[in-house]
């Protein structure tokens, strides 16, 4: 019975020292960007009483936390129902943007005279200005509906998904593509079993970079007009009414949205492609 018990006491050990191992390196990896976070914060604050420097021109760090505390739920500028309506409408750019794009880049990717038809007016649609098109979607879709902030979202989500996956479609391996066709695969076979996979990891990055930019189109169109319950209204109304504690509070809520964006992507890709080489965790 000794002898059993010193055997699982080793076991236990050994199992143990793994978890030990990646627990010490996510903190090594984590505490830097903890610690430098930390002491911008703390060199903010510190600046801001030691200078004397007006809430106007930089409010610090505390009175931004304690604005965002009181207009939360409460109040004039009503924070918290901002960051849900921002947040529902980047969301839906974000899902119209994507499953637009990787329409367009499947059809590109298989016939050339789509290629040479839709890329062109991707890469013009690319390069409208968002203040152009904001006033625009605002006319069409009503100032105050949502959906015509979502569409400006979209435009922005559509051409870094459509040109990653296209490349994730095109940019298979010759060798393997060449050993499928040894075998007399078809061209669906073809599709499901190498070009989709090989295009996931492309089609994550894109959305990593797609989930920033629906925040950003979002915001940008709630400049222009429409219900005040959204971040841009927020920022822009309580700027001017000098209220820039406010206006820092919708900022970092604005940051906490993006982040929560891209972590969720980031979390859904270590679900879907859990075997791509960028997902596998060194050994400790």
């Amino acid at each position: 019975m000794a002898g059993a018990g010193s055997v699982l006491e080793v076991a236990q050990g050994g199992a143990s020292r793994p978890l030990r191992g990646r627990l010490a390196q996510r903190t090594r990896y984590y505490l830097p960007a903890v610690l430098v976070f930390g002491g911008v914060l703390g060199l903010w604050e510190l600046l801001v009483v030691a200078l004397d420097i007006r809430a106007f021109i930089l409010p610090a760090p505390s009175a931004i936390v304690t604005a965002l505390v009181d207009s939360w739920g409460a109040g004039r500028w009503l924070i918290g129902p901002a960051f849900a309506n921002t947040f529902v409408q980047a969301i839906g750019g974000l899902v119209v943007g994507t499953v637009v794009g990787v329409a367009a880049a499947f059809l590109t990717a298989r016939w050339t005279t789509a290629r040479d038809s839709i890329l062109p007016i991707a890469v013009a649609l690319n390069a409208v200005p968002i203040i152009a098109v904001a006033p625009l979607f605002n006319n069409w879709f009503g100032l105050t509906n949502p959906i015509s902030k979502m569409m400006v979202a979209a435009l922005l989500v559509f051409f870094p998904v459509m040109i990653n996956v296209t490349r994730g479609l095109s940019q298979v391996s010759p060798a393997s593509l060449e050993l499928m066709r040894s075998y007399a695969c078809s061209e669906w076979t073809i599709l499901r079993k190498l070009r989709i996979p090989n295009m996931l990891p492309f089609f994550f990055t894109a959305l990593k970079v797609a989930t920033t930019l629906s925040l950003i189109g979002a915001i940008v169109a709630q400049y222009f007009g429409g219900a005040s319950d959204v971040l841009g209204r927020v920022i822009v109304q309580s700027a001017s009414a000098l209220r820039f504690d406010v206006t820092w509070a919708a900022i970092v809520m604005a940051s906490i949205t993006g982040i929560i964006l891209y972590l969720g992507v980031v979390a859904v890709e270590r679900v879907v492609i859990p075997w791509h080489a960028s997902l596998r965790e060194p050994e400790v």
